[in-house]
C-alpha cells in the first residue's frame, strides 16, 4: 500500500497582518505608475482596492481561478503593450501585476513571505528608470517597511515605533556590508539594464542633423547635458564653445555631416596657454564629447576629428568622465583638404535665389572673404532681426524666407542662412553644433551646461588662417554669448524655471541641491572602474587586481560580520548562576525531546519529564528542587551545584527501550 506525504499545514496569517502587506505593494509598486500603461496602473489599484475591501468586511477571497484567468488576461494584454514579455519595460509590468495580484490570495505566512520578497525585487526595478537622491531614498523607506512588515508577521503585536527601530536596526547592521561590497566588488562598465533593444533609451541631446527648430526644441530642455571642472578659474562666457557634431552638407532644409569617406587628423596649432579641465558627461548616445575649441589633449577612448571634434570609439550610453586640454587661441587646418574644402562649398543646384544673388553682389565687391563676413554681420545686426524660440514656418526657401520676410529664427537660422550666404559668395563655411556658456556653481565649483544651452554658430575657411569662427547669433542678440539665453530672449519665451530664477535665496538653494546630485553622481553612480582605482589607490593598493579584491572582500565582510556578531552578543541580557544553570538543564531536555513551556514552572516541567520518561524523573526532581532552592529559598551555591550535577548525569541523546 502507497504511503502518501501528509499535506503540510499552513500556518495561519494574522488579519491585522494584510494591512501591512498591502502598503508594502503599494510603496514597492506605485513609483512605476509614470511608466506603465493606464489600464495596468488601473487594474493594479484596483486588485489592491478589492482586497483591502474584503479585508475591512471579512469577506472571502476569490476562487484561484478567477485569478488564473485575471492573470492570463492581463499577461496577453502585457504582450500587446509591448509586443514581447522580455526587456525592462514589459518585465516591470509583470511584476507589478503579480505584486497587484498577489494579495487575493494570500492565506498564510508562506504567502506573505512571498509577497515581501515580491517586493525587494520590484524596489530594485526601480533604478532601470531613475538613480536620483529622492528614488534612493523611497528605496531606503520602502526596504525599511518591508523589514518591518517581516518583523510584524513573525513577532506578532508590537507597538508601532518598537517595530519600526527594529527594522531599522537590522538596515543599519547591513550597512557596513553594503559599504564593503560597493567599495570593493569588482566594477563592471555597461547599462544597469543590458538589453539591446532598450537600455540607452531616453537619452537626450543635440541631434546629428540641423534644420530649423532643432535647438530651439532643446532649450526648454532644463536638463543637464554635462558639467566641467576647471583646473583654476574657468574662463570668460564668450569662450565657452563646446563643440558638437559638424555638418558641411546641405540639402535646402537640413544640414548634416557629408560622407567624404576616410580624412586625416585636423592639424591644430596653438596660439596660446591651455586649459586643462574633466567633464562628466551625460548620456547622449552619441560619440561626440563636448570639448572646447579647439582640444589639444583627449581621452585615450577618443580621437580628434578632421573636423576638429572630440569623438569617442564608442557613443556615450552610460555617464562618463573625460579629462581634456584645450586652446582657445589656435589655428586649426592651414593646409586643408580639398574634399572637406569641396564639401563647404557645395550648395543645391536651386533654391533661395534672392540669398544667392546677395552672396553674388558682396562677392563683386569685395575681393576677401573678411568683407564678405563683415558684410553679412552688418546685415544681421543693421535690420530688424529678431531672436527668437517662436519663429514662423519658412517655407520651400527657408534661407530666402528667413532673410527677406520673417526675419524671426532662432541660432540655427542665423548659423544656416550665414554659412549659405558664404558659401553662395564663394567663401568655404560650415555649421557646428553645440553648447555655449554655463553656469558656474559656486557651492562646489563645477560648470554646469544645460540642455537649454545648446547652440549653432559657424566657421570659415581663410587661406593662410585656416578655420574661423563666426558666430552670428552675436551680432543680434549680443547678450545670448555673453550672459547666457535669459537675458537674450523676452520674459515671454518659454525656459526653464532655473534659467529665470531671480529669488537669490531659491537660486542658492538651488546650487546647494545640485552640488549635493553632482557629489552623489560623482561618487555614486559614477564609481566605475577608474573611480574605483582611484580610490584604492588612496588606501594604498595601487596594483590590486580582482583577485586580490575579492580576497580582500572576504576578509573585510568577516571581519563586519564578527563585529555585529560580537556586538549583538554584548546587547544579549546577562543571566545570573542560577538561571544559567536552569537554561543548561532545560535546553539539554529540549535536545531529548522534551521541551519545557514559557508558562511551565521547574516542578511542573520535572513531571512532565518523569511522565513521559520515568527513567529520568529522578534526574529532573532534583534538577527542580535544586532551582527551586536556589532561586526562591536562598541555599546558593550548593544548590547550584546540584542542579550542575543532575544536568551532566542527562544522557545527550534518547535510547529507546
Amino acid at each position: 500500500m502507497r504511503r502518501t506525504r501528509p499535506k503540510p499545514a499552513v500556518e495561519p496569517l494574522e488579519r491585522a497582518c494584510v494591512p501591512w502587506l498591502l502598503a508594502c505593494a503599494v510603496a514597492t509598486g506605485a513609483p512605476h505608475v509614470e511608466h506603465l500603461p493606464l489600464w495596468l496602473s488601473a487594474l493594479a489599484a484596483a486588485t489592491v482596492g478589492l482586497r483591502a475591501w474584503l479585508w475591512f468586511r471579512e469577506r472571502p477571497l476569490p476562487p484561484r481561478w478567477q485569478l488564473a484567468l485575471l492573470v492570463v488576461a492581463a499577461t496577453i494584454g502585457i504582450y500587446f503593450q509591448y509586443r514581447t514579455l522580455f526587456g525592462r519595460d514589459a518585465g516591470v509590468a509583470l511584476l507589478v501585476l503579480f505584486m497587484a495580484l498577489k494579495p487575493l490570495e494570500m492565506h498564510g505566512r508562506r504567502d506573505a513571505v512571498v509577497l515581501v520578497m515580491l517586493g525587494f525585487f520590484l524596489l530594485l526595478t526601480h533604478y532601470f528608470y531613475s538613480q536620483s537622491i529622492p528614488t534612493g531614498l523611497w528605496l531606503v523607506t520602502a526596504a525599511t517597511l518591508e523589514t518591518a512588515t517581516l518583523i510584524r508577521i513573525f513577532g506578532g503585536h508590537q507597538p508601532l515605533p518598537s517595530i519600526v527601530r527594529y527594522a531599522g536596526l537590522l538596515l543599519l547592521q547591513a550597512a557596513p556590508f553594503m559599504l564593503v561590497l560597493f567599495l570593493l566588488f569588482p566594477r563592471i562598465t555597461g547599462p544597469l539594464w543590458g538589453l539591446p533593444q532598450d537600455a540607452y533609451g531616453g537619452t537626450s541631446g543635440l541631434p546629428d542633423t540641423i534644420a530649423p527648430g532643432t535647438i530651439s526644441n532643446l532649450v526648454p530642455n532644463g536638463s543637464i547635458a554635462f558639467r566641467v571642472r576647471f583646473e583654476g578659474a574657468p574662463p570668460d562666457n564668450t569662450n565657452l564653445y563646446w563643440r558638437g557634431p559638424v555638418m558641411d552638407e546641405f540639402d535646402g532644409q537640413r544640414w548634416r555631416p557629408a560622407q567624404l569617406g576616410r580624412l586625416d587628423p585636423a592639424t591644430i596649432e596653438a596660439r596660446g596657454g591651455t586649459v586643462t579641465y574633466e567633464t562628466t558627461m551625460e548620456p547622449h548616445n552619441q560619440r561626440w564629447l563636448l570639448a572646447l575649441d579647439a582640444p589639444q589633449a583627449i581621452p585615450e577612448q577618443a580621437f580628434v576629428s578632421a573636423r576638429l571634434q572630440a569623438v569617442a570609439f564608442e557613443p556615450v550610453r552610460l555617464r562618463s568622465r573625460y579629462t581634456f586640454a584645450s586652446s582657445l587661441d589656435y589655428r586649426a587646418g592651414l593646409s586643408e583638404s580639398r574634399a572637406l574644402l569641396n564639401a563647404s562649398l557645395h550648395l543645391p543646384s536651386q533654391g533661395n535665389p534672392r540669398a544667392r544673388a546677395l552672396a553674388a553682389s558682396w562677392k563683386v565687391r569685395h575681393a576677401d572673404a573678411q568683407g564678405i563676413v563683415a558684410e553679412a554681420l552688418q546685415m544681421f545686426s543693421r535690420e530688424q532681426f529678431t531672436y527668437t524660440l517662436q519663429p514662423p514656418l519658412l517655407g520651400d526657401d527657408p534661407v530666402d524666407a528667413f532673410l527677406f520676410e520673417t526675419k524671426q529664427g532662432f541660432c540655427e537660422h542665423y548659423a544656416s542662412a550665414f554659412v549659405f550666404l558664404m558659401r553662395a559668395a564663394g567663401v568655404p563655411a560650415r555649421v557646428v553644433a553645440g553648447y555655449q556658456g554655463g553656469e558656474l556653481n559656486p557651492v562646489d565649483g563645477y560648470l554646469v551646461v544645460r540642455q537649454s544651452d545648446a547652440h549653432a554658430w559657424a566657421e570659415i575657411w581663410r587661406d593662410g588662417y585656416g578655420w574661423q569662427r563666426v558666430d552670428p547669433t552675436a551680432a543680434t542678440a549680443p547678450s545670448r554669448i555673453e550672459r547666457g539665453i535669459a537675458s537674450a530672449l523676452p520674459e515671454s519665451e518659454a525656459l526653464p524655471v532655473m534659467a529665470r530664477l531671480k529669488l537669490d535665496w531659491l537660486r542658492q538653494l538651488s546650487y546647494r541641491w545640485d552640488a549635493v546630485n553632482n557629489t552623489w553622481n560623482q561618487w555614486v553612480l559614477g564609481y566605475n572602474p577608474e573611480r574605483q582605482r582611484e580610490v584604492l589607490s588612496r588606501l594604498g593598493l595601487e596594483d590590486i587586481d580582482w583577485r586580490g579584491m575579492t580576497a580582500l572582500l572576504a576578509v573585510l565582510c568577516a571581519a563586519a560580520l564578527l563585529g555585529i556578531t560580537l556586538w549583538t552578543l554584548s546587547q544579549r541580557p546577562r543571566l545570573d548562576p542560577v538561571q544559567r544553570a536552569w537554561s543548561r538543564f532545560c535546553a539539554r531536555a529540549a535536545r531529548l525531546g522534551v521541551r519545557r513551556h514559557p508558562w511551565e514552572g521547574p516542578l511542573d516541567y520535572a513531571n512532565r519529564i518523569a511522565a513521559l520518561r520515568p527513567e529520568l524523573g529522578e534526574i529532573a526532581a532534583t534538577a527542580a528542587t535544586a532551582y527551586a532552592e536556589a532561586r526562591y529559598g536562598g541555599q546558593g551555591n550548593n544548590a547550584v551545584e546540584r542542579l550542575r550535577a543532575a544536568t551532566r548525569k542527562l544522557p545527550y541523546q534518547w535510547r529507546p527501550a
